[in-house]
């Protein structure tokens, strides 16, 4: 058995090493530039379209939550707690210089979240209930006509949360006992509880939910960091000479940073680029495709705020904290990379730093635990119908307990393999079907009604 957990543990790393961050990366690449770095050329439009709009009335069209709920329900999937202790380790391992093929990778990673945002909304329908169901398992079904790869990626996502659900359980578990002195049992009941009680109401409910908790979760986070940051203002021009000058060249070791080789720091940064903002894993589409809006482009304009709010300002902030605190450089740093955010809130202010960093995480998985649940629930769906997505729910809810308390672990090393088994089929989808975007795109772009319209009327006012 040993043999057998280590040849599962060999392929998962050979699978997410370059494999994995070509599929993801190049793919990226391609549809960027195939949709003309519109991410760039319409950037101001975009940010007033989503930053602009945050709290504002529903768009035109039929939906069944709103474009800035479904954009949470996404958001609390992607922001997790890899913003926070995801970005640290890529410093520790590939140096300053990997925030920077971060931020390559989130703005390439655009590319890929807008087309199967926009495929995810063209190619929805309405369910049993009347609520508007979409994502991959649709768009390579009804775009495809391959239904048989909606059934892979479909069952696949089913399969691949129950474990995904007991990790993150468990990291909750963790994390209350450490900082609380709470059973994990009991931290996996009340867990289950919260998490039942959102999704037993379906998306309108997740919906309301979502748009309360990750702007005050998101928040509360972001704005400690730029406590930190302001604090050490007069680093933070020393911080941006860093990332862009070991960007491109190694780094000797300084103090507990060990070193880091340029390839170590290519490879860090745009892994964590490619991992924290869930771009062209192909669950994003499944909240989105429920949003009421006017036009599947308007509705991608969501998934580009996703990636700012998500790599852009979540992960920016924790890799400037950091940076600029100098936390990074004192000894034994490299032993606890995950730590170091913690380390630098407490140092700051005190215990209640610690704290705050211990209910962002807390906050931060319980909300992903709310929309995974939620995404599981459409997979059981689309297979086996309404009825059978329901019992679904209930094994996702009991997975909560059992990952809280530590049990089924011998299922969490297939979570990776698991993992890569739907991104591959839904990039394949998407690059297939990635001219119906481009033609969607030129579409808006080009006519009275939609982007012509908009900006003849910033212009009259």
């Amino acid at each position: 058995m040993d043999k057998f957990m280590e040849l599962i543990g060999a392929i998962s790393a050979w699978i997410w090493g370059l494999p994995m961050l070509l599929t993801l990366g190049l793919g990226g690449l391609f549809l960027s530039a195939r949709l003309g770095f519109f991410q760039i050329r319409y950037a101001p439009y975009i940010l007033s379209q989503t930053f602009g709009k945050m709290f504002g009335k529903s768009e035109e069209g039929e939906g069944t939550v709103s474009p800035f709920q479904a954009v949470t329900a996404a958001l609390a999937s992607t922001v997790g707690a890899s913003n926070i202790i995801g970005v640290p380790a890529a410093i520790m391992f590939g140096g300053p210089g990997a925030v920077f093929w971060m931020w390559v990778m989130a703005i390439m990673g655009m590319g890929s979240k807008f087309t199967e945002t926009v495929l995810g909304f063209k190619y929805r329908e309405k369910n049993e209930e009347g609520e508007y169901v979409g994502g991959p398992m649709y768009y390579m079904t009804k775009g495809l006509k391959m239904k048989w790869l909606g059934i892979v990626f479909s069952f696949g996502l089913m399969v691949e949360l129950v474990p995904s659900i007991m990790v993150q359980a468990n990291s909750v578990a963790a994390s209350a006992q450490e900082s609380f002195n709470l059973s994990p049992i009991i931290t996996g009941i009340f867990t289950l509880i919260i998490v039942g009680a959102v999704v037993i109401g379906g998306i309108k409910r997740i919906g309301k939910v979502t748009e309360k908790l990750v702007p005050f979760m998101a928040g509360l986070y972001v704005l400690g960091a730029l406590i930190i940051i302001i604090i050490n203002i007069g680093k933070i021009p020393g911080v941006i000479a860093l990332i862009f000058g070991y960007a491109f060249r190694p780094m000797a070791a300084v103090g507990g940073f060990a070193g880091s080789a340029i390839a170590a720091t290519i490879r860090w940064g745009i892994a964590r680029g490619v991992y924290s903002n869930e771009a062209g894993m192909g669950t994003a589409p499944m909240a989105h495709a429920a949003a009421t809006n006017d036009h599947a482009v308007r509705q991608g304009f969501w998934a580009i705020f996703e990636i700012i709010v998500d790599t852009l300002i979540i992960c920016s902030v924790t890799a400037f904290v950091v940076l600029s605190s100098g936390i990074w450089q004192t000894p034994g740093a490299m032993d606890n990379p995950s730590g170091l955010p913690a380390a630098a809130f407490t140092h700051y202010f005190g215990p209640i730093g610690g704290f705050l960093v211990t209910i962002s995480l807390l906050f931060f998985v319980v909300s992903t635990l709310i929309v995974v649940v939620f995404y599981g629930e459409k997979q059981a769906e689309f297979l086996f119908g309404l009825g059978f997505s329901k019992v679904m729910r209930y094994v996702y809810l009991i997975s909560i307990v059992i990952g809280a308390i530590g049990g089924a672990k011998f299922l969490w090393q297939f979570l990776d393999i698991l993992l890569a088994a739907i991104i591959f089929p839904n990039m394949l989808a998407i690059l297939l079907l990635h001219k119906d975007v481009v033609e969607l795109t030129k579409e808006f772009f080009s006519s009275e009604k939609f982007y012509l319209k908009d900006v003849g009327k910033a212009k009259n006012q």
